[in-house]
């Protein structure tokens, strides 16, 4: 059984952002001593965010404009696996895609055939957390879905935490469609356990060194477990401690905040 001493000697933290290091951009107390922590003592970090309304690039740039010392190679976004996915099963396939103008010419730059607008030749479905939605394009998905197109989305998370609340997400958008159409995606992004994989082949970090730390439980913590490493959720952003106790899915450990986690490391090295 996992305790808090085993934390202390974990080499890889991966993170997931919002809701968890930052709420609408603005990053907790504790996050940047938290990560500073880590990397001065040896540790390495990871940063994962469903959130696809970005291009990766684009994410990144709003990373470091947080303060959060980052580069490619530290960061992954559920765009990145739908690409790889996309480019393992449906090389040259047409896809629609429900999403951002910086998502879909991030998807284009990777060499996958993108459109915005129906016509009868494509062959499938994205969708994801579009901040540019509009009606037309629901229509244009709801049609495609009925022809039986492939059907993925980039993740599962109905809302996205803002700092007034929560607004809609892609998973919520799924189930609107699901009404719609009686159809279903595949999901990519977390809690696929393809992410965890990628991470860790990616550092050469064993499961065991590695504990997976966010706000969701049906994403990241099922992402974690699913994966077979230890999890942290913390009840920062979406999910709340009722939640926790109504919900099969539960963490190693539950933690208030990002700081909690930082005092339990200081406690390593005698701080």
């Amino acid at each position: 059984m996992t305790t808090k001493e085993d934390i202390k000697r974990k080499k890889l933290f991966i993170f997931d952002l919002d809701g968890t290091i930052y709420l609408s951009g603005v990053l907790f107390p504790e996050s940047l001593p938290l990560l500073k922590h880590i990397v001065d003592s040896g540790m390495q970090y990871h940063v994962f965010s469903n959130n696809s309304s970005r291009s990766t690039k684009s994410y990144l740039k709003k990373i470091r404009k947080a303060g959060i010392p980052c580069d490619h190679s530290s960061v992954a976004t559920s765009t990145q696996v739908l690409i790889e996915y996309i480019q393992d099963n449906y090389k040259d396939k047409i896809f629609y895609v429900m999403g951002t103008k910086g998502m879909r010419k991030e998807m284009v730059k990777a060499g996958i055939i993108v459109k915005d607008k129906y016509v009868s030749d494509i062959d499938g479905v994205v969708i994801s957390y579009d901040t540019e939605l509009t009606y037309q394009k629901l229509i244009d998905v709801t049609k495609l879905l009925n022809e039986g197109k492939i059907y993925l989305a980039t993740n599962p998370d109905y809302v996205c935490p803002v700092n007034y609340g929560f607004i809609p997400d892609c998973g919520t958008y799924a189930i609107m469609l699901e009404y719609a159409t009686k159809r279903t995606p595949k999901v990519l992004g977390k809690p696929s356990v393809e992410i965890i994989d990628h991470i860790l082949k990616k550092t050469g970090y064993k499961k065991e060194e590695t504990v997976m730390v966010g706000d969701r439980l049906y994403t990241d913590i099922l992402c974690g477990n699913n994966a077979g490493i230890d999890t942290i959720l913390v009840l920062s952003g979406e999910t709340k401690r009722e939640d926790l106790e109504k919900s099969p899915i539960k963490p190693t450990f539950v933690m208030e905040g990002i700081g909690e986690l930082y005092r339990l490391l200081k406690e390593k090295d005698g701080e």
